[in-house]
């Protein structure tokens, strides 16, 4: 298992429109292959930021199953002209056994 973090950060003002968008960008991302769960969480402190996090089974399923996917491309068109930074995306694997 592979866990996706995903620090976002919204330009001013456009927080109820990237989530909208967001709740249609979800459904593609939980189609594909290797997808485990994810979630989106919204920044208390700083109102524009957000942080996704994804578990893949593998990283290649991430960075080649969706990141090189046609379905990539309807994911950009719903969500990165949101951004007002590029998201900065690191994984993680786990250190001990994975529980459910």
């Amino acid at each position: 298992m592979i866990l996706e973090i995903a620090h976002l950060t919204i330009r001013p003002g456009q927080n109820s429109a990237f989530e909208q968008a967001f709740a249609q960008a979800q459904r593609i991302i939980a189609c594909m292959p290797g997808y485990l769960s994810h979630e989106l969480g919204h920044c208390m402190e700083r109102p524009q930021d957000y942080v996704l996090l994804v578990r893949w089974a593998t990283l290649a399923d991430h960075e080649v199953g969706f990141r090189q996917s046609a379905q990539y491309q309807e994911w950009k068109r719903l969500l990165h002209h949101f951004y007002d930074l590029f998201p900065t995306v690191v994984h993680f694997e786990p250190v001990t056994p994975y529980r459910v």
